[in-house]
C-alpha cells in the first residue's frame, strides 16, 4: 500500500515534467534535469525547520492561525516566502556556470524541475501521513502540484527574461516576487476555511477559479519563450 501511495504521490508531478520537457525544442540533458529534481527534493529538509520556527515566531510554539488576517500571514510568510526563495536558490546552484542554459525555455525546464521535485517529496508527505490518503492524492494532484508547477513556470520565465532579455530591475524583482505573490494568493485563499468553514464552499470555487487564471497566465509566459527559441533557430537557420 505504502508503495501505491507514493505512486500516487510522484505521478502527478511526473507528468507534468513530461509535459515541459515536451516543449523543450532542444532537450536539456538528463544529468542536469535529474540534478535539479534532486535539489529541489532537498530543501524540503531545511524547509521543514525554517517553516517550523517562523510560524513560532508568528503564533507560538503550540499556536495556530485563528483568523483569516493570520492564516493570510502563515501563507505568505511561513510558506510561500520561504519556499520560494529555497527554490531560487536551488535553481541557481543548478544554473550557476550550466552551459546547457542557452535558450529561453531554459530556464523554465530547470525552475520546473527544481519545483516539481519539491511538490513531489511534499505530496508524499501530505498523502502518507493522511487516513484518507486517497482524496487527499486526488485534491493535491489537481491543485497543489500544478500549483508548484505554475509557480515554477513563472519563475523560470522571469529569470530566463532578465538572464537573456532585459536586465532591468523590475524583472530582477519580478523573479521571486511574482512566483512569492501566486504562492501566498493560492495558500491564503487554500487555508481561509480553516477559520471559517462557512465559507468553505466559496473559498474552494475561488481556489479554483484562480488556479485556472494562473495557469493560463503562466502558459502564456512559457509560450512566449519557446515561440523565442523557435525564431532563434529559424534565424540560424536561414544565416
Amino acid at each position: 500500500m505504502t508503495f501505491v501511495m507514493i505512486a500516487a504521490a510522484v505521478l502527478p508531478a511526473l507528468l507534468l515534467w513530461l509535459y515541459t520537457c515536451k516543449h523543450d525544442t532542444r532537450l536539456e540533458p538528463m544529468s542536469q534535469m535529474v540534478k535539479a529534481l534532486l535539489y529541489g527534493a532537498a530543501i524540503s529538509v531545511p524547509l521543514i525547520f525554517i517553516e517550523l520556527a517562523i510560524s513560532h515566531l508568528f503564533f507560538g510554539v503550540e499556536g495556530s492561525p485563528e483568523t483569516l488576517v493570520e492564516t493570510t500571514a502563515e501563507a505568505f510568510f511561513v510558506a510561500a516566502l520561504p519556499e520560494e526563495v529555497m527554490k531560487l536558490i536551488a535553481l541557481c546552484i543548478v544554473l550557476h556556470h550550466n552551459p546547457f542554459f542557452d535558450e529561453h525555455y531554459d530556464g523554465i525546464v530547470y525552475a520546473v524541475c527544481v519545483g516539481l521535485g519539491f511538490a513531489a517529496v511534499e505530496n508524499i508527505g501530505y498523502i502518507v501521513s493522511s487516513d484518507d490518503w486517497l482524496g487527499v492524492a486526488i485534491a493535491r494532484a489537481l491543485l497543489s502540484v500544478p500549483g508548484h508547477y505554475a509557480f515554477a513556470v513563472l519563475m523560470g520565465y522571469y529569470l530566463s527574461l532578465y538572464h537573456f532579455s532585459h536586465r532591468s530591475f523590475k524583472n530582477l524583482v519580478c523573479i521571486l516576487l511574482v512566483p512569492v505573490l501566486a504562492h501566498g494568493i493560492y495558500d491564503a485563499i487554500a487555508m481561509s476555511g480553516k477559520v471559517d468553514p462557512a465559507i468553505g464552499g466559496f473559498s474552494t470555487a475561488l481556489l479554483i477559479y484562480f488556479c485556472v487564471r494562473m495557469h493560463k497566465f503562466a502558459r502564456k509566459r512559457m509560450m512566449a519563450q519557446i515561440s523565442k527559441d523557435k525564431n532563434l533557430v529559424n534565424f540560424e537557420f536561414k544565416a
